[in-house]
């Protein structure tokens, strides 16, 4: 389907449910004015020249995956190829620099929480600004974190009793260590939140990504990890991990069979890894409301929501303003977490 042909109706149609998605959320005011919007249907020679979507983070990781997922069927919409690069270092913030400062108005990115929320408030070195340089266009998917730990565990219950293993997790105090895929990723402040709310004092050791985080509990270096749930399930079901509750406020579809950590009694505990495409601040109003609606078409697409789940991901497809309001109350959260702690970058 062309994308010039989308009705101004359609257009509205679009945009009201993906704010009803969001309901809830504080506003927060970052799209195109109305007549942007309306003049977004009939954009004459744009795109004219292969769109980039860049990505932080290598080939084969889950943000490579799902800007891979988006790219054949945004090509086919725009009717021009979209390429994905990929542009790795400093946890996707070199991409994110990278897509703040493009002015080509054929480059947008794919992110991950950090880098459109508490990026600078981690390091204050990181040369963008998340709210400033780049413009949101779309939430694509969220997921929550399960609380992992091996099969068996010396000074631990064996079993997958949530309540029983944060008591012990608080009897052992300094002594146990949990990991993570950096220094600000969701995983570590996600668990420096947990430790705030449950008062269990794991020590923080960073891995290269996630699998490595796995290895290590394998190898018992590490006594418990917040993982995404495709890897948790996977080690659960070899044998090796038993999970113990997820970092939401009910079960998830993604883990249905995994309580929430909520149900063990840890308040206010409701994080979610999430993926999103935004675009530079400096694209045109205009175009930026094309390729929203593009993409929110897309991720609501049977097809796409099906292979997002089996990627690990609930698909999502929100409103700029959805993802903008998403984006403010995250920063928020993390960063009275981030303040409390002092997290920096290490």
């Amino acid at each position: 389907m062309s994308l010039s042909r989308i009705s101004t109706a359609r257009r509205r149609s679009v945009l009201t449910l993906a704010l009803a998605a969001t309901s809830g959320l504080i506003a927060f005011s970052t799209t195109a004015t109305a007549a942007d919007t309306s003049a977004a249907a009939t954009t004459p020679g744009w795109p004219n020249k292969p769109l980039r979507i860049v990505v932080g983070f290598p080939g084969g990781s889950s943000p490579d995956l799902t800007a891979r997922t988006f790219a054949e069927p945004l090509s086919k919409m725009l009717g021009q190829p979209v390429i994905v690069e990929n542009k790795v270092g400093a946890g996707g913030n070199i991409a994110a620099d990278y897509i703040a400062k493009s002015r080509d108005d054929h480059t947008i990115g794919l992110f991950i929480n950090g880098n459109l929320t508490i990026a600078k408030l981690i390091n204050k070195r990181v040369p963008y600004n998340p709210q400033k340089d780049l413009a949101p266009l779309t939430l694509v998917g969220v997921s929550p974190l399960v609380l992992t730990a091996p099969v068996h565990l010396p000074d631990a219950p064996d079993g997958t009793d949530a309540r029983a293993f944060l008591a012990s997790a608080t009897k052992a105090g300094d002594k146990w260590s949990y990991g993570t895929p950096g220094v600000g990723t969701v995983g570590h402040i996600g668990t420096e939140l947990m430790k705030a709310r449950t008062g269990i004092a794991p020590v923080h050791v960073p891995y290269p990504g996630y699998p490595q985080v796995a290895q290590a509990m394998l190898g018992g270096q590490l006594q418990m990890a917040l993982l995404p749930p495709a890897l948790a399930l996977a080690q659960e079901k070899a044998g090796k991990l038993r999970l113990i509750g997820v970092t939401a406020g009910g079960r998830s579809t993604l883990a249905p069979d995994v309580p929430s950590l909520a149900e063990a009694g840890v308040p206010n505990l409701n994080l979610e890894m999430w993926n999103a495409f935004a675009a530079p601040a400096s694209m045109p109003a205009n175009l930026r409301a094309r390729l929203s609606d593009a993409l929110i078409e897309i991720a609501r697409s049977p097809e796409v929501r099906s292979k997002m789940f089996q990627q690990g991901w609930q698909a999502v497809g929100s409103s700029p303003e959805g993802l903008a309001n998403r984006i403010k109350a995250d920063t928020a959260t993390m960063g009275k977490i981030i303040k409390d702690q002092n997290i920096r970058a290490e």
